[in-house]
């Protein structure tokens, strides 16, 4: 078994917190295929973001939803981490526990998705109208 690191105080424990931020990233990025797929998604719609010729606002909201995207799959590896040292086993908890998750995921993309498709109607409607 793992032993607990020793607890941290003030700017050290900001400090080590940063750390175990940046480990967690790490760690998707090399083993969740889903989030490097996202991550990737997310790198090319940031570039389009760029050059769109949309308001400040609007850019913000689909950099919003994009970044969602990223913050539930983080949270959805979560729980599947938690579910599979908990219940190695098949359980029907598990299975709904990890199903709910991966529903968080499909709402965020969703959302995301419905975000952009109605920026690019009104990019094209702005462009059609006389």
């Amino acid at each position: 078994m793992d032993k607990k690191p020793p607890a941290q105080q003030g700017f050290a424990r900001i400090w080590a917190a940063f750390g175990y931020s940046l480990n967690g990233l790490r760690f998707a990025v090399k083993t969740e295929t889903a989030f490097r797929q996202e991550v990737m998604l997310f790198t090319l719609l940031l570039v389009i973001l760029l050059f769109l010729p949309i308001s400040t606002a609007l850019k913000c909201i689909l950099l919003f939803a994009n970044t969602l995207v990223l913050i539930v799959e983080l949270i959805n590896s979560a729980i599947e981490s938690i579910v599979d040292l908990a219940s190695p086993e098949y359980h029907h908890l598990a299975k709904r526990a990890k199903d709910l998750g991966s529903a968080a995921v499909f709402v965020s993309l969703f959302l995301a998705s419905f975000l952009w498709l109605f920026t690019v109607f009104i990019c094209l409607y702005e462009n059609v109208r006389p």
